[in-house]
């Protein structure tokens, strides 16, 4: 009896050590698949920050006062509209207003993408609601005045109260998606200019819409027509938005890149 109880501890004992042996085996595998796609996917990502730089230098956006990290928000939301569909494919014009900057300052960037180069740096107005100077304030409702953050596709012209004018279809549901209700549009405003800022410190303020100076208001709309995208950035810790994904950013801008294709499909639920 004593020999058949050893025996079958020693069995055991023996498929114990084995499945301990394949469990951490098994787990030692795992870490190492998941540790290879987590640097697979850092790599990617390292890459589409070196493809924005090389972007943002070649147009000379330092130069012209954008912030690299601004302008990779900018970049990262083009592509993911891209994957979603809200942008056609010969859609090349990237805008990029940045209203955590001083209104006397030029914080309107149109960059042409396809040529990797600055077609227009200029005064750009915000909501009178948001702030004198300086916006602190954005909001989505109507008659607040302020303006509105986030990702923008520009349609159709159309000549109104302030002449020539670009009406906004905003991208991002509850910070900017009724620019329409709210006629956000892009325009031309006589208070954009360096007289004002002369007399008053700061250009004039809108109702909440992008005005820009009278003088470049046809170069703008002409840069800016047929579904291009305008990203409207600000100091707002509250702002976020589906459309800055960088892996599905990634995936388009690097064709070769090593993030999951599942990535790039679920990009049509967006």
């Amino acid at each position: 009896m004593k020999k058949v109880f050893w025996l079958i501890t020693s069995v055991l004992l023996m498929l114990a050590v084995v499945t301990t042996s394949f469990s951490i085996s098994n787990f030692s595998k795992k870490n190492t698949l998941n540790s290879g796609s987590e640097t697979a996917a850092n790599s990617t990502l390292n890459r589409f920050g070196q493809f924005v730089t090389n972007i943002y230098q070649s147009a000379g956006l330092q130069a012209a006062g954008l912030d690299e990290s601004v302008f990779q928000k900018a970049l990262t939301g083009y592509y993911n509209l891209k994957l979603a569909h809200k942008l056609p494919e010969n859609s090349n014009t990237l805008t990029v207003v940045d209203f955590s900057k001083p209104s006397h300052t030029k914080r309107m960037w149109i960059i042409d993408l396809a040529s990797k180069s600055l077609l227009l740096n200029t005064w750009v107005a915000h909501g009178q609601g948001s702030g004198d100077d300086m916006a602190n304030q954005f909001s989505n409702n109507n008659e607040s005045h302020q303006s509105s953050l986030g990702f923008y596709v520009t349609d159709d012209i159309y000549f109104g109260k302030h002449g020539r004018s670009l009406r906004l279809d905003g991208m991002d549901a509850g910070f900017n998606d009724k620019a329409r209700q709210r006629s956000i549009v892009v325009h031309a405003a006589d208070y954009v200019c360096q007289n004002t800022i002369n007399q008053l410190g700061r250009i004039g303020r809108s109702f909440g819409c992008p005005a820009v100076s009278p003088e470049v208001i046809d170069q703008v709309i002409t840069n800016l027509k047929g579904k291009t995208l305008l990203f409207i950035n600000g100091s707002d810790s509250h702002y976020t938005s589906k459309y800055l994904n960088e892996n599905l950013a990634a995936s388009l801008a690097l064709p070769d890149s090593a993030i999951n294709n599942a990535q790039t499909l679920r990009a049509a639920a967006l």
